[in-house]
């Protein structure tokens, strides 16, 4: 149930750290809000707190041209979150329902569809279906306001089947037209080859430490930090391009800047990108829980926008981290490259460091990995790996408990608890997934003269932070202090 006095508080106060928390619902204009709204503020009685986008609209509110529901994070709920429901609002972000079905969907995450739908009304506030219908909506609305697509191109892009759909669906939810909308945030219509995009987040987020932590490890030919800016290659539905992702200045956004791609992978790219950049995290909420321990207190207190970095793709950030077994990040960024250089898939982009996609599991599957400097053993696992992929696609999308997750990485040859729980937070967005071999977690807790605690030791520790022991993870790994590790180290590639 949704505190709505703490909620009018924080409209009132226009508190940027409850955006995305929950959306206004005036009753007398029959609109919803984001709490940073601009607009003046209606009285109390007036007003509706939901806990959704989607909640709102299902409930006949439509979204605010001023400050634009589709920019705000995505929080999967209020109180707490459920690890189904954020699994299963990825899917619909991803565009899922857009060619399946609610049943699909449930089964997919190895639930019943009465069940399913009951976390959904809980957590969301509505169905899984108004929730994509939301979602769509929202794509929609924001392509219009910042892109120059043909409207044709916006409703296969949002996943409408039909541009009558489209229309309809626009004048029943928003009371416009797609040329209504446009006029009013003066695009124009066209193509163009660059898309740019805005995406928000939540306060604090710090930026600045995210590209400090990719740099080191971007994949030569792959990925690149550039003028405070990260850009990557990808390949999507057999279509090589590029994004550009950097901050915008004075506003909680990113922009996001993609090149060469169908329209219908927008939807897919945005929530890859959102997932790299842990866009849709409610920070606050975490920083609150783990600032109860005198071992994260002060390094909350002096970074408090630490964000878990995830990845593009889970296999690819597999490679990269058993590669980085027992090595420096700088041997294991080489070694990655490498493989690139010699096994990735050629690209033309306008970046001249960018300039291939990462092999494929069925590339690597069959590789010869020799002369790279990669050890027999960790050549063997890469290609079990690959092997496995190249079997089963739907591989990494297998479990949705944190323990399966694990023991099934585990399974596999040349990859322990340390890489598997790395995967699970960096790949998976397991939020309480904890590398507890990692011997930089174990030296950070480690106190005064006393011995550095032991894997055991330190999975005791960790179990006081769930259900976030992965922002504990990088709380403690970005601590500034003066026993941090020398360049050589060898910090199991983290």
């Amino acid at each position: 149930m949704v505190d709505t006095e703490t909620c009018y508080k924080a409209v009132l106060a226009r508190d940027k750290r409850y955006d995305g928390s929950f959306f206004t619902a005036v009753l007398t204009t029959g609109i919803f809000c984001r709490p940073i709204c601009p607009a003046n503020t209606p009285k109390q009685k007036n007003c509706r707190f939901m806990p959704s986008a989607a909640a709102a609209q299902a409930a006949g509110f439509r979204p605010c041209l001023r400050c634009r529901p589709e920019l705000s994070p995505n929080f999967p709920g209020w109180h707490g979150t459920s690890a189904t429901v954020t699994k299963a609002l990825k899917y619909i972000s991803d565009g899922f329902l857009n060619s399946n079905d609610v049943p699909g969907l449930a089964e997919k995450l190895g639930l019943g569809e009465r069940h399913f739908r009951r976390l959904f009304q809980k957590h969301m506030g509505t169905s899984p279906t108004n929730v994509a219908m939301s979602r769509r909506l929202l794509m929609a609305k924001q392509l219009l306001c910042e892109s120059r697509l043909p409207v044709t191109q916006i409703a296969h892009a949002a996943g409408f089947q039909s541009v009558r759909r489209f229309n309809d669906a626009l004048k029943r939810n928003f009371k416009l037209s797609p040329s209504d909308i446009r006029k009013r945030n003066g695009s124009t219509a066209g193509n163009s080859a660059e898309l740019t995009l805005k995406l928000g987040y939540s306060p604090p987020y710090n930026w600045e430490n995210i590209i400090n932590y990719l740099r080191p490890r971007a994949i030569p030919g792959v990925e690149t930090i550039c003028d405070n800016s990260y850009s990557r290659t990808f390949q999507l539905q057999d279509r090589i391009g590029s994004f550009t992702v950097a901050p915008l200045t004075k506003v909680n956004m990113l922009s996001v800047t993609i090149r060469n791609c169908e329209v219908t992978s927008i939807p897919l790219i945005l929530s890859r990108v959102r997932s790299i950049f842990d866009l849709d995290t409610n920070i606050n909420v975490i920083n609150h829980h783990l600032s109860d321990f005198p071992d994260l207190a002060g390094r909350i207190l002096n970074n408090p926008g630490i964000r878990v970095i995830g990845a593009w793709d889970p296999f690819e950030l597999t490679i990269r981290a058993i590669l980085g077994q027992q090595v420096t990040v700088a041997a294991a960024t080489t070694l990655s490259g490498r493989i690139v250089a010699r096994h990735g898939i050629p690209c033309v982009t306008p970046c001249a460091t960018l300039s291939h996609i990462f092999p494929t599991p069925e590339i690597l599957a069959k590789a010869d990995l020799s002369g790279l400097g990669i050890t027999g053993n960790r050549i063997k696992a890469i290609q079990n790996l690959a092997q496995v992929l190249t079997d089963d696609p739907d591989f990494f999308n297998r479990s949705t408990d944190l323990s399966d997750i694990i023991d099934n990485l585990c399974k596999l040859p040349g990859i322990g608890a340390w890489t598997a729980n790395y995967v699970a937070m960096r790949a998976l967005g397991e939020v309480d997934a904890f590398p507890s071999a990692d011997l930089i977690l174990q030296k950070r807790m480690q106190e005064n003269d006393m011995p550095r605690p032991t894997a055991k030791e330190l999975e005791k520790i960790s179990q006081n932070w769930r259900p976030w022991r992965a922002y504990a993870a990088m709380y403690l790994w970005n601590s500034d202090e003066k026993k941090a590790e020398s360049k050589n180290d060898k910090t199991a590639g983290y």
